[in-house]
C-alpha cells in the first residue's frame, strides 16, 4: 500500500469540503463582535480571517453557521496531522484515563521519558548522540530566550547574529532578533541588545543583486569577514541563529549550500549555531527538520508548534560541551505538560511509521506544478519556492520597475485580496513576507492528491477574481 493510499483510508471520516462553486460571504456574527469589543487591539488573524470556528477534522474546520473551509493555515504550521487526527485523540484518552499527573513543573514522568526518547530518535545521531533537551514555557518564543541564555552563559559572549526577514516570536528577547520593523517601532528600545543582523540568501530577491551560486558565495564571503575581521567592529558573537526555511519571512528556503557554509565558518569561529525549527520541524519540509536537508549538524535546535501533537509545548535541543547553566537557570511553570507529551509522541510515532515525510515531499511538489501551471496564465506570480509542504508564492506586478535582478516588484496590494478570494470560496490561506506580499501554503501534512488538487483549483479561482477586480 502507498503512503498516500493508506493517508487517505486513514481519514475516510472527514468532514466533506464545500461546493467548489459556493461563495460566502462575511456578515459579523454576534460572537465576532464581542470579540472585536473584548479583545486586545493585538487580535491578528480575526482581522484576516473573520471566522467564528466550531468543529473541526483532518484539514478541514467548520464555523458556527456551518461553513466547511480547507485549513492551510493549520495552526501556524502546528497541526502536523491535522485537526483531532485519531492517535492525538486517543494520546489525551489515554492520558486522562490512567490519572496521570497533568502538571509536574519539571519532575520526570514515564509519558515525559518517552517523550525524550521518541525525540532523540528522530534527531541525526550527530546530535542525538551527544543531545541535552530543556523544557521550556509552552511556546516558541520562550524556547528561543532559553537558547539566547544558554549560549551567552557557555561562552560568556553576549552578541547574537541574526537574519533579515527572521522571525523568532513576539516576546522583548525574541523581539530584538526579528528581521521585520513594524512590530518593534512602538517599542523604542528593546530589552535584547547585541543583535547584528546579516543578510539572508533571499534567491529571488537577493540583497546582493545577485542571486544563484554567485549571490550565495559573496553572502558566505561577508559573513566569513565579519567573523575574522579584526576592523569589522562587531564583537565574536555568542550564537548565530537561523531559519533553514523563513516562515513568516515569506518561506524563503536557504540554499543547501549556504547551510553547509555557515555551519563551516560558525564551527571555525568557536561559535554556536541554533537553527529554529518552530514552524520548519517534524516533517514539513520533507525531512524531519528542514536543516537536514544540508546535512549539518547544529549546536543548538529550537522546537515547538508541532512538537506538542497541537498542545502547547516547546524544548531547547542542545549539544552537551553549551550544558553549563546553573540550576534553576531557565524555568517556567508549564514546562511539564503530560498530554502535549502525550500527543507529541504519538505524532512523532505517525510521522515516523508512515513515512509522512516522503508524502510531504510528493505534495509539495504536486502543489508546486498546479502553482507554475497557473503561472503561465497568472504573470503575477513572480516565485514559487518552499520545501515539502511549506511553500509560498510571492506576487507581484508585472507592469513594476524592475530590481536589479530583473523581478518585478511586491505587489502587496493584491496579496489581501487573494486572501479573501480564497476565503469567499472555502480555502484559509496566510500571507507573509515584505509588505504582506507573500501567500503562504501549510496545509496538514497528511493531505491528499485530491485535496492538494482542489486546493490549486481554488487558488486558481481566486486569482481570476482577484486580479479582475484590481
Amino acid at each position: 500500500m502507498s503512503v498516500a493510499t493508506s493517508l487517505v483510508q486513514d481519514q475516510s471520516a472527514r468532514v466533506a469540503p464545500a461546493p467548489a462553486e459556493t461563495l460566502y460571504q462575511f456578515n459579523e456574527s454576534p460572537l465576532l463582535a464581542r470579540q472585536t469589543r473584548q479583545e486586545s487591539n493585538a487580535r491578528s488573524y480575526p482581522r484576516r480571517i473573520p471566522l467564528a470556528l466550531k468543529r473541526a477534522k483532518g484539514i478541514y474546520v467548520e464555523d458556527v453557521e456551518g461553513r466547511r473551509f480547507i485549513d492551510c493555515l493549520a495552526g501556524a504550521g502546528t497541526l502536523a496531522l491535522g485537526h483531532n487526527h485519531a492517535v492525538v485523540i486517543e494520546a489525551i484518552r489515554q492520558v486522562l484515563a490512567d490519572e496521570l499527573p497533568l502538571h509536574t513543573l519539571d519532575l520526570t514522568t514515564p509519558v515525559k521519558d518517552q517523550f525524550v526518547q521518541d525525540l532523540f530518535a528522530l534527531l541525526p545521531q550527530g546530535l542525538a548522540g551527544e543531545a541535552k533537551i530543556q523544557f521550556c514555557g509552552p511556546t516558541g518564543t520562550d524556547a528561543v530566550e532559553a537558547a539566547l541564555k544558554l549560549v551567552r552563559t557557555a561562552t560568556g559572549r553576549s552578541t547574537v547574529l541574526s537574519f533579515q526577514g527572521g522571525y523568532h516570536g513576539m516576546s522583548q528577547g525574541a523581539l530584538s532578533l526579528m528581521g521585520s520593523l513594524a512590530p518593534k517601532k512602538p517599542m523604542a528600545a528593546l530589552l535584547g541588545s547585541g543583535v547584528q543582523f546579516m543578510p539572508y540568501p533571499y534567491d529571488y530577491r537577493c540583497p546582493f543583486g545577485l542571486g544563484g551560486a554567485q549571490g550565495v558565495k559573496v553572502n558566505l564571503s561577508y559573513l566569513e569577514n565579519l567573523l575574522s575581521d579584526p576592523e569589522a567592529g562587531v564583537q565574536l558573537p555568542a550564537a548565530v541563529i537561523v531559519e533553514a526555511v523563513q516562515g513568516e519571512g515569506g518561506v524563503i528556503p536557504a540554499d543547501l549550500d549556504w547551510l553547509r557554509g555557515l555551519r563551516r565558518i560558525t564551527e571555525k569561529a568557536g561559535v554556536a549555531l541554533i537553527v529554529d525549527e518552530i514552524q520548519s520541524g517534524f516533517g514539513r519540509t520533507g525531512r524531519m527538520f528542514a536543516f537536514e536537508h544540508a546535512g549539518i549538524i547544529p549546536d543548538v535546535v529550537v522546537m515547538s508548534k508541532a512538537i506538542g501533537g497541537s498542545l502547547p509545548l516547546a524544548v531547547v535541543v542542545y549539544r552537551d560541551w553549551l550544558d553549563t547553566w546553573l540550576p534553576g537557570a531557565h524555568a517556567g511553570t508549564f514546562r511539564g505538560n503530560q498530554m502535549a507529551m502525550a500527543a507529541g509522541s504519538a505524532v512523532m510515532r505517525y510521522l515516523t511509521e508512515h513515512r509522512v515525510c516522503e508524502h510531504a515531499t510528493a505534495m509539495g511538489e504536486r502543489l508546486g506544478e498546479h502553482l507554475r501551471i497557473l503561472q503561465r496564465d497568472f504573470p503575477q506570480l513572480g516565485d514559487i519556492r518552499g520545501r515539502g509542504l511549506m511553500l509560498g508564492v510571492e506576487l507581484v506586478d508585472p507592469s513594476g520597475v524592475p530590481d536589479a535582478q530583473g523581478h518585478p516588484p511586491i505587489f502587496a496590494r493584491l496579496a489581501p485580496l487573494v486572501q479573501r478570494e480564497c476565503l469567499k470560496r472555502g480555502l484559509i490561506l496566510e500571507l507573509g513576507g515584505r509588505h504582506g506580499g507573500v501567500v503562504r501554503f501549510l496545509p496538514p501534512l497528511v493531505i491528499t492528491c485530491g485535496e492538494i488538487d482542489q486546493v490549486a483549483e481554488i487558488f486558481g479561482r481566486a486569482m481570476a477574481a482577484a486580479t479582475a477586480s484590481l
